[in-house]
């Protein structure tokens, strides 16, 4: 049984879009392939123009780091470190120098409403502080795109809009491109393009 079945899809700079179905739809593997976490067995992956089925693992890695940001259900913070060296992390992997890094943590970081946080640990902050966190994290980089795979899964409803206001107006001033993976219909209610999935395939 194929995970996915003849599915293709263009997204477009500034987008900000969403991939909706039910569980088992193809939603977090397509994202998962879009991401460049999964290889594809047949078909084409283009971002910038770059196929990225013909990388090899190290050249995908350097498109995750530098060109993709992700958002995950579950945070995926680094537990010992703050908010700020946990938004600092990728521009250190890709040699920001320490000044710069500094300035676009701590402008990103006042841009999603964790001003004076920048020193806690993820045990020490909410788990909407998380979210917002990760969602520094990956814009501070300046990606192509953001994969976002539920991210409203385990916030509370004020919370969940609170992000979902935050991440519109990322898209609209800042033209960030998003995309979800959601059966959260608030954030279907938000996006833009809506792109449904069921067994694997395209829906609408």
């Amino acid at each position: 049984m194929k995970a996915l079945n003849e599915v293709s899809i263009r997204i477009h700079s500034g987008d900000f879009a969403t991939l909706c179905g039910p569980s088992g739809s193809g939603k977090t593997t397509t994202l998962n392939l879009i991401g460049a976490l999964d290889i594809p067995t047949s078909g084409k992956i283009f971002l910038e123009d770059k196929d990225l089925s013909t990388l090899s693992r190290t050249e995908l890695s350097t498109i995750r780091r530098n060109r993709i940001g992700f958002v995950f259900q579950a945070y995926n913070l680094v537990p010992v470190l703050t908010a700020y060296e946990n938004a600092e992390f990728v521009l250190a992997l890709q040699n920001v120098q320490k000044k710069e890094r500094q300035d676009r943590v701590m402008a990103i970081l006042k841009e999603v409403g964790l001003e004076g946080m920048e020193n806690r640990r993820p045990d020490e902050l909410s788990g909407g502080q998380q979210q917002r966190v990760a969602i520094a994290r990956a814009v501070v980089s300046e990606p192509a795109i953001i994969l976002a795979d539920e991210p409203t899964a385990n916030v509370d409803s004020d919370t969940a809009d609170s992000l979902l206001d935050l991440m519109e107006k990322l898209n609209r001033e800042k033209e960030v491109t998003f995309l979800f993976s959601t059966h959260d219909q608030r954030v279907i209610n938000r996006a833009k393009r809506i792109i449904r999935m069921r067994d694997g395939k395209l829906a609408s």
